[in-house]
């Protein structure tokens, strides 16, 4: 079943709402509740869970363990998966320094750079040169990558994640990329959610 990523960014705003009830000791959730912490209606909560057999009662509600045991199942996080950075500068180092990535499934493998001096293949998270993307990806089985690299070498660095297997790109690069192969590819343009936010924040203080 394919769902489309609106309805997935959905189910991961439910999961960590639901985990937060669960820390506060509630066992048992309504759509209305869910609806009010996630900003979505309580018809949509339930349009949502419906679509993934995650069915509740109408007087008991869902119960939350089984919503997140079915969640951790449908959103990946039932096991381990190994992603690589492609480019360590302060954004790749940052995610690589990134722990709580560890508590989601999510496994820094290992960082790939074209300067030398960032190379350290003895690191906690290895980094090693671009000439060894390929092989490692490929040796690896490394399915999802995440670019951190300049706006003019992102293509390039794109061509040869697919060229090497890679079926999955988180993009930080502010260019819209044009792959070679089928791969999923989700660009987050931290320069123009900036842009967005001024801009609102400028009209909240005219309203004022």
């Amino acid at each position: 079943m394919v769902v489309n990523k609106k309805c997935v960014s959905r189910l991961s705003r439910y999961r960590k709402a639901l985990l937060r009830f669960k820390n506060l000791g509630f066992v048992k959730v309504f759509s209305d509740t869910l609806g009010d912490a996630t900003g979505v209606t309580p018809a949509q909560v339930r349009k949502d869970f419906s679509l993934f057999g995650m069915v509740g009662k109408k007087r008991g509600g869902y119960e939350i363990d089984a919503l997140l045991e079915k969640m951790q199942v449908i959103l990946g996080k039932d096991q381990i998966h190994k992603v690589i950075v492609v480019g360590v500068g302060n954004i790749g180092r940052a995610l690589i320094q990134y722990k709580p990535f560890e508590k989601d499934g999510i496994s820094i493998a290992a960082g790939f750079d074209i300067d030398p001096v960032k190379i350290n293949p003895k690191a906690q998270v290895p980094i090693y040169p671009m000439q060894d993307l390929k092989s490692y990806i490929r040796k690896k089985k490394i399915e999802i990558a995440i670019l951190a690299v300049s706006e003019i070498a992102a293509q390039e660095a794109c061509d040869l994640l697919v060229d090497a297997g890679i079926t999955g790109i988180l993009n930080f690069a502010p260019i819209r990329l044009q792959p070679l192969g089928d791969v999923e590819i989700n660009t987050v343009n931290l320069q123009m959610e900036l842009e967005n936010l001024i801009y609102f924040t400028k009209i909240l203080k005219h309203r004022k």
